[in-house]
């Protein structure tokens, strides 16, 4: 009895591992965000830091003006929730307060689309592995019947 009970618990605690594997696996196709991101503008530069925690992926997103002042813009989750993955945005700029997720709708071609059509906008939120130094990013959606889009093509920049 004692050794059917030991042989059981083996096997829950394996499928657990294996499951918890297979989550974190899932996730290891974003490891290319990994790192500091930077786009500049014409009123300054946008920048993204990407980590590791154990559920996924964090990101903080800062605005900086041509004087060097920053602006934190939001914080941002990569991670599962059930069976899907999901980009958790919460913003921190006036009007763009709050926290909105957008479900992984599409993964090809090192172009991940996350979703979210009934987010005022943007509805979509596309990252794009672009090679180890360059990564395409854009938010899209339509506002008013009109389809609006903005790229950011930032390049990888050490701290």
């Amino acid at each position: 009895m004692k050794k059917s009970f030991s042989i059981a618990l083996t096997v829950l605690g394996l499928c657990i591992c294996q499951l918890a594997q297979a989550q974190t696996s899932s996730l290891k196709q974003f490891n290319f965000m990994l790192g500091y991101w930077q786009t500049k503008t014409p009123k300054g530069k946008i920048t993204e830091n990407w980590q590791t925690t154990p559920e996924g992926l964090i990101g903080k997103s800062y605005r900086y003006d041509l004087k060097g002042d920053s602006t934190m813009m939001e914080s941002v989750e990569l991670k599962k929730a059930g069976n899907d993955i999901v980009f958790v945005v919460t913003g921190m700029e006036k009007d763009n307060e709050g926290t909105t997720s957008f479900k992984l709708i599409s993964s090809a071609k090192n172009r991940f689309v996350f979703e979210n059509k009934a987010h005022d906008f943007p509805q979509r939120i596309v990252y794009e592995n672009q090679g180890k130094d360059k990564l395409l990013a854009w938010i899209e959606g339509s506002v008013s019947g009109k389809l609006i889009k903005s790229e950011f093509n930032y390049k990888r920049k050490k701290y």
